[in-house]
């Protein structure tokens, strides 16, 4: 398996994958369209010879205020103060092998070369250990509760400093 960039005939298949594997978190094949189409350098697919097995789609962003789910982003900031990572997906077959390391590595360097001073996300489905081992801090903030709230009830917002 091999992480590869994004193609916009990748995006049905990524979309089935997000909403297979994240189903309290649905969002519309359009988000990942968009997403993909306004950053595609962001969005990549993990390939295997039995197609893809998982993705991640990421971009710059305003520090602090993650986007809501579920909802188009119109365009990326010209003041973007953060790299974003949005999403995140690995089919079972692909997890536990050290490919999500390899793609949030990859993202790291992207961001650092990019000249963004940090990263962020907000973890769900209990992976905050997965990004803490990846320099990853909480944030508690209360100005992000409600945001949090929105998704599940352990979801964290989390930072890397670059």
């Amino acid at each position: 398996m091999l992480w590869r960039l994004m193609t916009s005939s990748d995006l049905l298949k990524v979309s089935m994958i997000g909403n297979g594997i994240h189903v309290n978190f649905f969002e519309d094949p359009g988000i990942f369209a968009e997403r993909y189409a306004l950053y595609p350098r962001g969005c990549y697919v993990l390939e295997s010879v039995n197609g893809i097995q998982g993705y991640i789609v990421s971009h710059p962003w305003y520090f602090k205020k993650p986007p809501a789910l579920n909802t188009l982003l119109q365009s990326i900031p010209q003041s973007a103060e953060t790299f974003y990572i949005h999403d995140v997906a690995l089919l079972a077959v692909a997890r536990g092998r050290g490919y999500a390391s390899q793609i949030v590595l990859r993202l790291i360097e992207h961001a650092q070369g990019a000249g963004f001073p940090n990263m962020s996300l907000i973890t769900v489905n209990n992976t905050r250990n997965f990004w803490q081992k990846h320099g990853f801090r909480l944030v508690e903030d209360l100005s992000l509760a409600a945001k949090l709230q929105t998704y599940e009830n352990d979801a964290h917002f989390m930072v890397r400093n670059l």
